[in-house]
């Protein structure tokens, strides 16, 4: 078979190891850290060195800084609410601002409309009047060449006969009709002057009002937005800082709380311990040589069965619950390079990079259960790959989150690839082959 080599974690790999290191994992791993300095195994073990005892000043002091930050923090997200809300008001201010800027504008386009029609107006009466003034100058011209200020009737009698009488009769009838109709237009005229100029000047007031208003809205709606998100921003600013100071107070106090109950566990064992240590070693010792002989001649007898032993070595973990989170398979001690042979024939679903795990290889028997092999060192399949039970697929290591050689193996009946665990240890036994060290 070809070896593989370990790959680089995928991206989804690594978003869920960067996930791990959120809060709520450290705060766990705080309590996890420190009692399993001093735990060994799953039936315990010889804590080499005294664990720290944090003082009761010490729990007391970062218990009251923890409740200071959180008191802080409860203080900052109401500031950070209450900012909310006016920028919200200030938004809507701003943009009822914005809505008068429009309106204001067009006015102002509204009020240059009407000046340029006043101008028009004002351009017409001035003509009218030019031409009024055009007409009553030819009528001076024209009395002025007929005799001045003569009367009618003296213009009548200065005749030199009846056909000068008639021309001269029907002159002054003109002239008196039109003088009446000159002076009207002019009249008239003067009076559209006077009302188009007042229009016109009213005009260019209103659109200089407007556009100052409209300016002075948009001006101060803008200052009042930019002053409220700095508030904002500021209040955000400081809220995270303090998030941050109220995860570091609880990070230590949850840490002090672990590191204490570390010690009182290691007193209760130290004694019992000390004791049996040397006898408990030497006994392992010969039973690991017999259960590797048992289990070689257990496997050779199942051999038949289509199932076999994943690895030989000494039981270190078993099925069940852990410090608040389960266990989901049994955990085989055993020197790296221990070969990882397959329980059941079937086929390779997935060799390589596994969150958790370092390296898995997850293999889904002809029985239709998977079965995953984690922490090991090396892996010889790959997917797709069929395989023999007891024919070796990987090797033990120390890959991944682990505190020492050993394969953690895990059934799954009912073929899910992550879900669905149950306890390997009687799943085996059910099928020839005995995993001792659990019950």
């Amino acid at each position: 078979m070809t070896q593989h080599v370990r790959r680089p974690a995928t991206a989804a790999v690594r978003r869920v190891r960067a996930g791990r290191r959120r809060p709520s994992r450290l705060l766990a791993g705080a309590l996890t850290a420190a009692v399993a300095a001093v735990l060994v195994g799953a039936g315990g073990g010889i804590a080499h060195a005294e664990p720290v005892n944090p003082s009761d000043e010490q729990l007391t002091g970062a218990q009251t800084a923890q409740d200071v930050a959180a008191a802080e923090v409860g203080r900052i997200a109401g500031q950070v609410a209450a900012t909310e809300a006016q920028l919200e008001q200030v938004q809507v201010l701003a943009e009822a601002a914005g809505t008068a800027y429009l309106a204001a504008e067009e006015a102002r386009v509204l009020a240059e409309a009407a000046a340029a029609r006043t101008a028009e107006q004002l351009q017409a009466a001035a003509d009218a009047v030019t031409a009024a003034q055009t007409r009553i100058a030819e009528f001076s011209r024209d009395t002025y060449k007929n005799g001045g200020e003569l009367t009618s009737e003296m213009a009548l009698l200065d005749v030199g006969g009846p056909a000068e009488l008639v021309q001269k009769a029907a002159m002054l009838s003109y002239v008196g009709d039109h003088q009446v109709d000159v002076l009207g237009v002019m009249e008239q005229a003067r009076v559209q002057q006077a009302q188009a100029d007042a229009a016109a000047r009213a005009a260019r007031d209103e659109k200089v009002a407007a556009e100052a208003a409209a300016e002075g809205a948009r001006v101060e709606a803008e200052r009042q937005l930019a002053n409220q998100q700095s508030v904002y921003t500021q209040v955000t600013a400081e809220k995270a800082a303090l998030d941050q100071q109220l995860q570091d107070a609880q990070v230590q106090l949850l840490t002090l709380q672990g590191a204490r109950n570390a010690y009182q566990v290691w007193q209760q064992q130290k004694a019992a311990e000390e004791a049996a240590a040397r006898l408990a070693e030497e006994r392992a010792r010969a039973q690991a040589l017999a259960d590797d002989q048992q289990a070689l001649q257990a496997d050779a007898e199942a051999a038949g069965s289509g199932y076999a032993r994943p690895t030989v070595g000494i039981t270190s973990s078993c099925f069940g619950a852990r410090w608040g989170v389960t266990h989901f398979g049994v955990d085989i001690g055993a020197p790296i390079g221990t070969p990882v042979r397959a329980a059941t024939a079937g086929v390779v679903q997935r060799a390589g990079p596994a969150t958790g795990f370092g390296l898995a290889v997850y293999l889904r028997g002809d029985d239709g259960a998977i079965t995953v092999y984690g922490h090991v060192n090396r892996y010889f399949v790959r997917a797709g790959e069929r395989v023999a039970a007891g024919e070796q697929i990987a090797e033990v290591g120390n890959r991944g989150q682990s505190t020492g050689p050993h394969l953690h193996f895990e059934v799954h009946p009912d073929g899910k690839m992550h879900s669905g665990q149950v306890d390997p240890v009687p799943w085996l036994r059910a099928r020839g082959i005995t995993i001792r060290g659990c019950g």
